[in-house]
């Protein structure tokens, strides 16, 4: 089941399993080879850059992308969902109605910009811009053929609508979203939920156990006692227990 990741610049962390470090805003995308699906966690920023991540794992795997799971409704995390025709889509429950919003849309397209995404790509992508169509309002299995994974509604906290990713193996691997970032301090924007964010890093520990390895939204894959000391730190600041 493995491919040769390093030759399209991904990094292996198990056996089909990978993933990417995006240019621009160091986000990280996942894929996951099953017997028969192929599913990608999160698509990137524009619709030049799903296009550049569907070649790539086409290219890798031999098949097409065939499931896609969004991590939170943030621009660098979804305007490339478009590129991906076929696809089934699955997102946190209330994600669907949220980039369904014209307002939505058009307050990731002006996030896109003003963090330096070119207008025009931003306004394409927005204007295409794929709601999920599967919400998740606990947890999810997939099977991919051979291959079972778990998507979990963990949040809010970062976001409104935080979804992670957990492919059992050896080791288990966890793909966080921005509920966990080591690339710097993690980003609360206006749709960040503060009060609850240490509790979903609570159950994210839960899932994944002290031997899994956690896949940041941005920056390097980190253990169980990084994301502990991360959630014990936003804990501080919001004074939770």
């Amino acid at each position: 089941m493995d491919i040769g990741w390093e030759e399209y610049g991904w990094e292996r962390l198990a056996d089909g399993v990978g993933r990417r470090r995006l240019p621009g805003w160091d986000a990280t995308v996942g894929l996951v080879l099953g017997g028969r699906g192929v599913l990608l966690y999160d698509t990137g920023c524009s619709l030049r850059e799903g296009a550049e991540l569907r070649s790539q794992a086409e290219a890798m795997t031999g098949r097409k992308v065939t499931h896609i799971a969004l991590s939170h409704p943030h621009f660098d995390h979804v305007l490339g969902t478009a590129a991906f025709a076929g696809a089934e889509v699955y997102g946190a429950v209330g994600m669907d109605t949220l980039l369904r919003s014209v307002r939505e849309r058009e307050a990731l397209r002006g996030d896109a910009v003003t963090q330096g995404l070119d207008a025009g790509e931003a306004a394409e992508a927005a204007d295409v811009l794929v709601a999920p169509r599967h919400v998740v309002s606990g947890e999810w299995t997939l099977d991919l053929g051979g291959r079972q994974v778990l998507l979990a509604n963990v949040g809010p906290g970062h976001s409104g609508h935080d979804l992670v990713l957990l492919v059992p193996g050896a080791p288990e691997v966890v793909f966080c979203g921005d509920l966990v970032e080591e690339s710097g301090e993690p980003q609360a924007g206006p749709d960040a939920v503060p009060t609850q964010w240490p509790a979903a890093l609570d159950r994210l520990l839960a899932l994944g156990g002290e031997e899994a390895r956690y896949v940041p939204g941005h920056g390097a894959v980190v253990d169980a006692a990084f994301v502990r000391a991360q959630r014990d730190e936003l804990a501080r600041r919001v004074e939770v227990p």
